[in-house]
């Protein structure tokens, strides 16, 4: 690309959910996917490091933001209450301003934890995580009715869960995804922006199911596709084009779950055989199978949430045996619980109501947690599993945010489901998350050749605003990549200045309305 532009006035990020440096630094070796072997040759490329969890709504928020979770304010997709329930993370929950909230007039397609829709200086169509697509999954809300009428095929997701058995059939239906998504994302490029941020999450839903090579190339080929229109569009543009993925990708054979080591190991008690729920598990009426029984009768679970109260549900929810790791778990009696993506809390008087840890102790618990998960074994191996995070390092400035956090080593992944086994094989689920993504990025102020150095995903939000000219937030946790631009142009030249951007989110309306659909839904138990 020609360097006597050196001053972009646009910034273009492509997103990709769950693309691994591995495969792309692999393949533009290799010279399978041109697209991205042009712009790792003329422009700056590397590993993207990931958050801690390495999980989607904690990673997307951190791209557009800056900051770790603990600033940003999410941890997963649910947030843990103070009574041990949880309610749906949503775009209102987002604590620091993201990149569409300073960038303007600005195009926002698909990013995850976008709903409900911010009322932006542009246009936004929410991404993963929108429960329907209501007037709040657009804004303005006329874009999203001139979408279902343009696109009617358009869908905001698909589940690779529902497809367990059914490979060539999900193949195909997340070709059409891939392709309606597409389809908005040359819409978009009809409107005004300086900031035009779009994420393709088909990668990751791909990945979980399929772990092969032939078909991931078959998909990424795609992507690559897209990718030369991409750069065809904001070459003509002078726009900085970056590509970036929330985290990589890995195969995993065997899940381990947390909860129920914690009760073996005395930390957690599952609640007993007493009353309703003792008198519902004697004769064999768990929440898997009454999930089974409304199947065959015709009654979809969301369905049957949206038409009863949520009191009703949460009731059922703790009276019908399972294995959830909050409806299931006795809290007078525990120390120590799992929740979302290997989050450890410790069950202090502190945070939670009631609480049986004095904080005093939860030092000792910790260090004590910490030996458990690091020494653990799979007795088919005899090799260790985990890795074990100390919250307090990972997560600074929050006192509320979990103690540890625990990742599954190499094909093993944490779960947090109340099992009889610590150990199960993962079944039709062959991949997931891993921490390194990719940083690509390709224009008029960027070094040919360049190497991003120790990228982090925190380092997304300043350097886009450095590369336009604008102060980096003074409380980002990331960096600007300085070394990607050369040192003719304006970013490679100028100093980084900084300001305040101020807090953002919390809206208890918003919450109430998420409410109707999944959180009700993961009310019941079936979805953890």
């Amino acid at each position: 690309m020609s360097m006597e532009t050196a001053n972009p006035e646009r910034a273009f990020v492509l997103g990709l959910d769950g693309v691994p440096w591995d495969l792309i630094r692999r393949w533009t070796e290799e010279g399978k996917l041109p697209n991205f072997a042009r712009v790792v040759e003329e422009g700056a490329s590397g590993p993207l490091s990931s958050t801690t969890p390495d999980a989607t709504p904690l990673a997307w928020p951190t791209i557009a933001t800056g900051v770790w979770p603990d600033k940003h304010g999410l941890y997963g997709f649910q947030q843990l209450e103070r009574e041990y329930t949880h309610r749906m993370n949503t775009s209102a929950d987002v604590r620091r301003p993201e990149l569409w909230d300073i960038l303007s007039p600005a195009v926002v397609g698909n990013v995850p934890m976008t709903y409900p829709a911010s009322e932006i200086d542009g246009t936004l169509v929410t991404g993963m995580m929108t429960p329907e697509m209501d007037e709040r999954f657009s804004h303005p809300t006329e874009f999203g009715k001139e979408l279902k009428e343009t696109i009617p095929d358009y869908r905001i997701g698909l589940s690779w869960d529902e497809f367990r058995d059914r490979p060539d059939e999900f193949r195909e239906e997340l070709s059409s995804l891939l392709d309606t998504r597409r389809k908005l994302m040359r819409r978009l490029m009809d409107e005004e922006w300086r900031l035009f941020f779009f994420v393709y999450t088909a990668p990751d839903r791909l990945q979980h199911l399929i772990w092969e090579e032939d078909a991931l190339l078959s998909h990424y080929r795609e992507l690559d596709d897209i990718l030369g229109e991409v750069m065809e569009y904001t070459e003509s543009r002078d726009s900085a084009l970056f590509i970036v993925s929330d985290h990589g990708f890995g195969p995993i054979s065997r899940f381990v779950f947390l909860n129920t080591l914690l009760e073996r190991e005395g930390h957690l008690q599952r609640k007993g055989g007493d009353g309703t729920r003792g008198a519902l598990a004697r004769v064999g009426l768990t929440k898997n199978r009454v999930q089974g029984l409304l199947s065959r009768l015709g009654v979809s679970e969301k369905s049957l949430v949206e038409h009863l109260p949520k009191s009703v549900v949460d009731t059922v929810a703790a009276q019908v045996p399972g294995e959830h790791n909050l409806y299931d778990v006795e809290f007078e009696d525990t120390v120590a619980f799992a929740h979302g993506s290997g989050n450890i809390y410790v069950n202090d008087t502190i945070r939670f109501d009631p609480g049986v840890v004095a904080p005093e102790d939860v030092p000792a618990i910790k260090s004590e947690l910490r030996s458990l998960f690091e020494g653990l074994t799979d007795p088919e191996t005899e090799n260790r599993v985990l890795d074990v995070h100390d919250g307090d390092e990972l997560f600074p400035t929050d006192l509320h945010s979990p103690d540890l956090v625990v990742k599954g080593k190499a094909e093993y992944e944490t779960a947090v489901s109340l099992t009889r086994d610590v150990f199960r094989d993962s079944g039709s689920k062959v991949a997931s998350h891993r921490p390194e993504g990719i940083f690509l990025a390709w224009g008029p102020s960027v070094e040919q050749g360049a190497s991003a150095t120790d990228a982090s995903v925190t380092d997304v939000a300043p350097t886009i605003l450095h590369a336009l000219d604008e102060a980096v937030p003074s409380d980002a946790d990331g960096r600007v990549l300085k070394e990607i631009f050369h040192g003719g142009s304006k970013p490679g030249r100028r100093a980084v200045s900084q300001r305040e951007y101020g807090q953002a989110g919390h809206s208890a309306e918003v919450e109430a309305d998420f409410d109707d659909v999944e959180d009700r839904l993961r009310g019941l138990g079936y979805m953890e």
